[in-house]
């Protein structure tokens, strides 16, 4: 009987630390793999760079995707049809995915709210990316609107689902934005998706889409060995330890990946955890984040992904704060205590430096990168480096 090993990538940060590259990283690095994605959703962008130099941002599918990994898309994430599509059509080879037939699935009224509500906070918006993720899990909760990835398989009660979404968030949208529902052509984007059930079809009559429970992904029957769960967004963000209001609608801890494990009976043993951090700090959206040191430079970053978003604004950068990352680690170690923990930094590359510098109680200090790992109160197995944005070059 095989073993069954996972590895559980986890941000330290607000996001954007290189979770897509650590993937890409385990996926070469381990056989009979798939991944598996266990919170957010299609807001995230995790870019991989294969070493003949193609590119692509995942946000439907998994980073190992390039490299022929499987997806599993399990019911912690949320599903929007239009917009996997959409990047299906963009990679150019049809992968395989398994999406849970409990994943909440996103419509275009959970993205109009987001953004009609973003756009009336002004000032006071709350860092979301616009698409939809945390309005679709408050909108779940109610018992009539949860609308899953198995109702929509189904056409008559995707659209009797899709009619009460629409009357619920016309009442919201109303009421709690400065925006008119009826000014908005919704009838264009309900024939839209309605008609992607049909597209949604044709891919699983391809074997692109493979309809799934969870326990089904984890039998014996299966010839993967190693999970690789995939985090999306970061602890500093997540819904009970991120800075409200400015958090997501999500447990971007391991807490998620290790509730599945448990279910599973894999043994905490045969379970590691990569926690992953530039060697500096990034946030897109609002919140706190501390002001920009003057002497702060990046180099070699021409390549950077994601810059600007309408509803984030421009992404900020700065030092790295080990009291953050230490905070972090803590939150995560009230669901991972006995698990095995491992360290990956990246963008190496990007600090001009062989010291990476940091704010350790507001005091600014530097350090010599392969000693950095010592400033963070955690026992790693095992500590990465990442001086490009492939992973075959990851030390």
């Amino acid at each position: 009987m095989v073993s069954k090993k996972a590895i559980i990538v986890v941000g330290l940060g607000y996001g954007d630390e290189g979770k897509g590259i650590t993937t890409d990283y385990l996926c070469l690095h381990n056989l009979n793999t798939i991944v598996v994605r266990f919170n957010g959703g299609h807001q995230a962008g995790h870019c991989v760079v294969t070493k003949e130099g193609k590119k692509h941002v995942f946000s439907n599918f998994g980073s190992g995707t390039l490299r022929g990994i499987s997806t599993y898309w399990s019911s912690y994430c949320t599903f929007e049809p239009l917009f996997f599509i959409e990047e299906l059509d963009v990679l150019g080879f049809d992968p395989k995915i398994y999406i849970d037939k409990l994943c909440p699935i996103t419509t275009h009224y959970d993205i109009l709210y987001n953004r009609a509500l973003e756009t009336t906070l002004g000032n006071n918006r709350r860092g979301s990316c616009g698409v939809g993720f945390g309005a679709t899990i408050d909108r779940c909760k109610i018992q009539e609107l949860n609308f899953t990835f198995e109702d929509f398989l189904v056409p008559e009660k995707a659209v009797k689902k899709l009619e009460l979404i629409r009357e619920y968030y016309r009442k919201k949208i109303n009421l709690e934005t400065a925006f008119v529902f009826d000014n908005f052509l919704y009838n264009e984007e309900d024939t839209l998706f309605i008609n992607s059930i049909k597209t949604i079809h044709e891919l699983i009559s391809k074997n692109v889409i493979i309809p799934a429970c969870e326990h089904e992904m984890f039998s014996n029957n299966n010839v993967w060995e190693t999970y690789i769960f995939e985090g999306s967004q970061a602890i500093l963000l997540d819904k009970y330890f991120g800075t409200k209001p400015h958090i997501t609608k999500s447990n971007t801890t391991s807490k998620n990946a290790l509730d599945i494990l448990k279910r599973q009976n894999i043994h905490p043993q045969n379970i590691e955890i990569f926690y992953v951090t530039r060697a500096y700090q990034t946030r897109h959206g609002a919140g706190p984040f501390r002001d920009k040191n003057q002497n702060f430079v990046l180099c070699n970053n021409s390549q950077e992904t994601n810059l600007s978003n309408e509803y984030q604004g421009e992404v900020r950068y700065n030092y790295l704060d080990v009291d953050l990352i230490n905070y972090a680690i803590e939150c995560d170690t009230k669901y991972s205590r006995e698990i095995t923990k491992n360290l990956m930094i990246t963008c190496l590359d990007h600090i001009g430096s062989e010291d990476i510098s940091f704010y350790k109680n507001n005091i600014l200090t530097k350090i010599n990168y392969r000693e950095f790992s010592k400033a963070i109160l955690c026992d790693f197995k095992s500590v990465k480096y990442s001086f490009s944005n492939c992973a075959e070059f990851i030390k």
